[in-house]
């Protein structure tokens, strides 16, 4: 029961911070709802018992990516001293959209969607055996590493990192000042 409502929590907080990334105007408050997003799905995965994509979701997109554009946000806007509405004009009209998909959504699920039966969700979850587990990390540093699976992805985002890294130093690099003499 408490895993539900941690869930529920969890979703609600995920949801709502998505709703504010998109529906905020402020560049800025965008991206900080962006790293609350980024968090939820972090629980998300602690709740999967997944510590190591909990751990990963922390550290590569809130410590980074989310940093990164918070940074580049201030660096190529003047954000305090804008005076635009917080919201779009037009949010009444996209909530409404947003609730008829929902319903249509509701509706084609219930109706057409095979379901489990009912007291399938009322009984506790299995936990995950210990071998899977202790196993998965080890696998995912193989599957990483190996030469048959994604040795090549995993360089090309590495060598993507380094060039937005060093991207990011020449641009907040200070101009040197010449000397007439």
């Amino acid at each position: 029961m408490a895993e539900q409502i941690i869930f529920v929590i969890l979703a609600v907080l995920t949801i709502g911070s998505a709703l504010a990334v998109v529906t905020n105007r402020n560049l800025f408050r965008s991206a900080l709802a962006l790293m609350v997003t980024f968090l939820g799905v972090a629980g998300f995965y602690v709740l999967l018992e997944a510590g190591f994509l909990a751990a990963s979701q922390l550290l590569v997109y809130i410590g980074a990516i989310s940093i990164l554009i918070i940074f580049a946000i201030m660096m190529t806007r003047r954000m305090m001293q804008t005076s635009e509405a917080s919201f779009n004009a037009q949010w009444g009209l996209g909530l409404f959209a947003a609730m008829v998909v929902l319903v249509i959504l509701g509706f084609v699920i219930g109706n057409y969607w095979p379901l489990a039966p009912a007291d399938m969700f009322l009984q506790t979850r299995t936990p995950v055996s210990d071998a899977v587990i202790e196993n998965s990390v080890v696998e995912l540093g193989k599957a990483i590493v190996s030469p048959n699976a994604f040795v090549l992805p995993f360089e090309l985002a590495s060598i993507l990192l380094l060039a937005a890294l060093i991207g990011s130093i020449v641009v907040a690099w200070p101009p040197q000042e010449e000397n007439e003499a």
